[in-house]
Order: structure tokens, then C-alpha cells, then sequence
């Protein structure tokens, strides 16, 4: 006899992996539900996470005139009375677009949503309780796990949402600080900094590694790190912040060798926890480790073969675009039974700093270490006829290919449109393309895309040297 079930696929949570998951099963035509237990969709990504940060990062370019300024012989700056409300306008208009889509979304694929917390009993039944006196339960099929994470909060740091803020409230902020000091040097933290930094307050960036975002080639790490102490963002790294105080209108971080910085405000980044606690994961056998992250297979499968998990909470790269993937091929798997392929594993990185920074690929570090004979060509922005006229002066476009084959192995930008820039490189490797394709193509002229072709020549000016 068949198992029936109310639903083919139940997800736990509406961020953009579970919005993916459910729509591949809509695609397959299978039924689905998200249970959400917020009054609206989209999670971390779209309320206090991507999608504000990116926002506000534009509306702080605009309003400090940094596209503008003195290339045009103007001089302007940020207005002394701006306040909170004015940098968030944009991003509240953002937000509530983006649900809109969701939402569009949700009824175009006849996704039922379920508002409620939900808690998985066994394999195939969630319970779900709304905030009435008793829970229903829903069957499904598949289980999909997409509950995403949020802000690690250790005991020691006094958060309270006044002085003291983490990644997701610091877009509450009540006032513009005068000064900021940000405990955690990683993507979201530079991000951060980028953004107060170019609204004109005095930024101090404090982290426990010697290296910004280690991940990144040297060279575009080296990069980064001077444009950031070029716009003024002091960089304390190589110490750990061990004390913080708050009072007064003010914080004092203090380091294990002793420094105090003294701002009006302060951000704590250092890591993230999974949303799992809740969920009945214990009871059923399926694995977390210490900060609530999931274990999974290379199908996204835990330990019950009927309960997948993707995106943030399964941990590395937390970035929204492979959720989106996770979600998809998941469902996939779960539903067709097909031997998939796993997610592409040529994943651009996107840091939205100023100027932004993007990766696909392997870095110099990571093909010394594998022993692969290599060569690189760098194109500079001020090459670029784009680049002047933009007046960018600092960006770069760097390849790494084989020096044999001339196969493109990697590409890193760092500088205005990177994050667009950087599919080119993308698409180009998939299919394995070599530098003599951005020989052979005719690209726009005046465009930044030129820098791929400049980049080429230089590589193989190298390779005659």
C-alpha cells in the first residue's frame, strides 16, 4: 500500500533556499508548503541580511557623492544633519519590492505558506505550532531544512541593540556614530566598515588573524587592505578582542595586548549560529556540530534519508546564490531520484566592500600548493579607457591559467562592477576556455570587460619572457 501524504515536500523555512527548493517541486509538479515562522517571507537574506546591506551600501555611495565628486571638478561630501531614517529609505523600499516577488512567486507556483514554528517529529511528519494553545501535524514526503542562521552571540558580549550591535540589528541603528569599532574582520564585517567609513565615521576594524579574508589572493587581499586604510578604516589585526564594555553612550573593546578603542557604537561579526535548536533534530539522530550547523552528504542529505538540508545552516559558503542551487538540487534529488550532479563547484564569491572584490576559481596559494605550473596576466583599471572615465584608478583584473594549455584557472577583481564582471571568467571557465578566447573577442569599447582581453596579452606577454 502507498504512503499518502499531505504534501510531496515540506520546507522549514522561507530564505532563498527553501523558496528554491520549493519551486523546483513545483516544477516538477509536485505539491509543496513553507513553513515560516515569521509574518513574512524571506529570511535573513531579504530583512537583515543581502539584500539591506547591498542596499544601504548604494544609497552611502550616492549620498557621499562618490561617484560624482572631484573628477568633475565638484566637491561635495556627506550632509552634517543625515540621519538613520534617510540612508534606510531605500532599503525599506527594496525590501518590501523584493517580497513582493516572493510573494508573486509563492502563488504563481501554488506554494502553500504556513505561518508557524515547525518541528520535525519523524521522517515524514512536522508539527506545527502557531502560537494557539495546540499544533497541527504535516506530512510530507521530503523534509527540507532551510532555517538559516544568525549572529553567534557569546556570553561575554554585552548586546543590547543600543551600543552594542550584531550583523543583523546594526541596520537599526538609532543614530549616525561618530565613531565605530567592528570585532571581526570578515566578509560582513569589511562590508560594514566599507559602508560607515564613506558616511564619514571613523571605523576601526579589530580581528585575531594577521590577513584580511584570507581566502582571497594575496594580491587582491593586499589590495583591499590598503584602499580600506586608504579611506580611513583603521585595521587592528593580529589581536583579540578578550573585554567589551558599553555605557554611557559609549563602548570600550579590550584586546589581549592590552589596547582599548573607545567608539560611540560597536559591531560584533565573529561568526555565525544555525537556526536548529528547535527543530527535533536530536531526537532523530541527525548531526550538528557546536554552532548548530548540519551535517549532510553531497546530495544534502542528513542522516534520515528523507531529511535534506541546504543553504546557510549546512554551513560553507553561505552565500544566498549556492542556497538558491542547494535548494533546487535538492529537491531534484529528492523527488526524481535522478543522479544529479552536484553544484557547480566554479562558485563566484562576491564581497560588496568599497571598491567591490570577486573570485572564481583557484587562487596563486592554492595552485603553489597543488604543485600546478602556472602564469597569471593582470589588467589595471587605469589601462582601461572605462576605467578613467570612471575614475577608477585602483581597480585590477588578475587570470591565472596554465601555462601549457593556457587553460583559465582563475579569475580576481577587485574594483567597481566586480561582482559583474567576474561571470565572464565564470562562464568562460565552465567550458573550459583558454586565453586565447579573450583574444579572439571583440569586446565593447569603452567597457571595464576590455580588462579581460588587456589581462590576456599581459599573460601572454609573460610567457615569451
Amino acid at each position: 500500500m502507498l504512503n499518502t501524504y499531505d504534501f510531496d515536500l515540506v520546507v522549514i523555512g522561507s530564505g532563498p533556499a527553501g523558496e528554491k527548493a520549493a519551486i523546483e517541486a513545483s516544477r516538477l509538479r509536485r505539491s509543496s508548503a513553507i513553513i515560516e515562522r515569521k509574518s513574512v517571507q524571506g529570511g535573513v537574506c531579504i530583512h537583515t541580511g543581502t539584500i539591506p546591506s547591498k542596499t544601504l551600501r548604494e544609497s552611502a555611495l550616492y549620498i557621499a557623492g562618490l561617484r560624482q565628486r572631484t573628477a568633475y571638478g565638484l566637491v561635495g561630501g556627506v550632509k552634517s544633519d543625515l540621519t538613520i531614517r534617510e540612508l534606510m529609505h531605500r532599503k525599506d523600499q527594496v525590501v518590501q519590492q523584493e517580497l513582493d516577488v516572493i510573494q508573486q512567486n509563492m502563488a504563481q507556483h501554488r506554494i502553500q505558506v504556513i505561518h508557524g514554528t515547525g518541528r520535525i517529529v519523524d521522517a515524514h511528519t512536522v508539527a506545527i505550532a502557531d502560537g494557539s494553545a495546540t499544533s497541527r501535524n504535516i506530512t510530507a514526503e521530503v523534509i527540507v531544512i532551510s532555517s538559516g542562521t544568525r549572529s553567534f552571540h557569546p556570553p561575554n558580549v554585552p548586546f543590547d541593540d543600543k551600543l552594542v550591535y550584531d550583523a543583523e540589528t546594526i541596520i537599526d541603528l538609532d543614530v549616525l556614530p561618530r565613531t565605530l569599532t567592528i570585532v571581526g574582520g570578515g566578509v560582513i564585517g569589511c562590508e560594514y566598515a566599507s559602508i560607515f567609513t564613506h558616511l564619514g565615521v571613523k571605523v576601526t576594524i579589530v580581528d585575531p588573524r594577521t590577513k584580511l579574508l584570507s581566502f582571497l589572493d594575496h594580491e587582491i587581499a593586499d589590495a583591499l587592505s590598503y584602499l580600506m586604510r586608504k579611506y580611513g578604516i583603521t585595521l587592528m589585526l593580529g589581536d583579540l578582542v578578550e573585554h567589551i564594555e558599553a555605557g554611557n553612550n559609549q563602548t570600550t573593546a579590550i584586546t589581549r595586548s592590552g589596547r582599548k578603542i573607545v567608539s560611540d557604537r560597536l559591531l560584533f561579526t565573529a561568526g555565525r549560529r544555525g537556526n536548529t535548536e528547535n527543530l527535533g533534530l536530536e531526537a532523530l539522530g541527525i548531526a550538528v556540530d557546536d554552532r548548530g550547523i548540519i551535517r549532510v552528504d553531497d546530495r544534502y542529505r542528513t542522516t534520515v534519508p528523507s531529511i535534506y538540508a541546504v543553504g546557510d545552516v549546512i554551513g560553507f559558503p553561505s552565500l544566498a546564490s549556492v542556497s538558491m542551487d542547494q535548494g533546487r538540487l535538492a529537491a531534484i534529488h529528492a523527488l526524481k531520484k535522478d543522479d544529479i550532479s552536484c553544484l557547480n563547484t566554479l562558485l563566484p564569491f562576491g564581497i560588496y566592500t568599497i571598491p567591490e572584490v570577486s573570485l572564481v576559481g583557484e587562487t596563486e596559494e592554492s595552485l603553489v600548493a597543488a604543485g600546478q605550473q602556472f602564469e597569471i596576466g593582470i589588467a589595471r583599471y587605469f589601462e582601461l579607457a572605462r576605467g578613467q572615465i570612471i575614475n577608477d584608478h585602483d581597480g585590477m583584473l588578475k587570470l591565472l591559467f596554465d601555462r601549457e594549455s593556457k587553460r583559465i584557472l582563475g579569475v580576481h577583481i577587485i574594483g567597481d562592477r566586480a561582482t559583474e564582471l567576474i561571470h565572464i571568467g565564470q562562464a568562460v571557465m565552465t567550458h573550459g576556455g583558454t586565453l586565447d578566447y579573450f583574444i579572439d573577442t571583440v569586446f565593447n569599447y569603452p567597457t571595464l570587460s576590455e580588462a579581460y582581453k588587456v589581462a590576456a596579452m599581459d599573460g601572454f606577454a609573460r610567457l615569451r619572457d
